[in-house]
């Protein structure tokens, strides 16, 4: 019992050890702290980017597949829907920082834009199935009312479809924001990089790189949590 307990109280001892050597000693979690508001920052203004792109490139060919107007941009936005989902997302952040940005040294700006336009590529088929699924006599009201095409699209089409896509739309958000731990490759610090440099100098992996999946994963909670009560609050106004 004796040398169970010592057992015992040498491990506790050997984890809390560890604990301050990993975050308190020298302001470590400062490392993480500093991470995780780029991690945030990258995240929202790519969000807007996506959110941006994806609406435009999804109207755009939603109404050449029901008018077949806008042939030269459906053109151009096949083409880039095929590049941007047809790679991945670390070779596109590689070329946006060490080709495009090549003589411009802003890291966080290039990694804005390339998960911004990433995302553009999945929010804009999300949106173009939502536009898709609302039936078309939806469309003949809002122009029996006088409104013009793209006011019917934007006042009436869009916000039903966003309530048909809300949980596919939510769940690229959290998508995005596990998708920005690959920053590291173009030395920004975000969330994952400021917990692997904390285990290049300390040499204990297990608290850093936990610390950082708990924290992504309060993050993705949230957001799903938010969702949901979105949701929820969207279907209590239709009836």
């Amino acid at each position: 019992m004796l040398n169970s307990m010592l057992l015992a109280g040498g491990f506790f001892d050997n984890v809390s050890t560890k604990f301050y050597n990993d975050f308190i000693a020298k302001d470590r979690w400062m490392f993480l702290a500093d991470g995780l508001v780029n991690t945030l920052k990258i995240t929202v203004f790519a969000l807007l980017i996506g959110i941006l792109i994806g609406f435009i490139v999804a109207v755009v060919r939603s109404t050449h597949q029901m008018t077949g107007k806008f042939k030269i941009l459906n053109f151009i936005f096949g083409i880039y829907l095929t590049i941007i989902r047809g790679t991945p997302v670390v070779v596109q952040l590689l070329i946006i920082n060490f080709i495009v940005f090549a003589s411009y040294n802003n890291k966080i700006l290039a990694g804005i834009l390339c998960f911004g336009i990433n995302s553009g590529a999945y929010v804009a088929e999300i949106f173009r199935s939502g536009i898709m699924s609302i039936d078309k006599g939806q469309m003949e009201a809002g122009r029996s009312l006088g409104f013009n095409y793209f006011q019917t699209m934007l006042l009436i089409i869009m916000p039903q479809a966003v309530k048909n896509v809300l949980p596919a739309l939510g769940n690229e958000m959290i998508v995005l924001v596990k998708e920005t731990a690959v920053s590291g490759y173009i030395a920004i610090q975000d969330l994952t990089k400021g917990g692997d440099i904390i285990r290049s100098q300390t040499y204990d992996a297990f608290f850093p790189l936990f610390g950082v999946a708990a924290i992504y994963l309060v993050i993705t909670l949230l957001m799903s949590t938010a969702i949901g009560k979105l949701e929820r609050r969207l279907r209590n106004s239709d009836h």
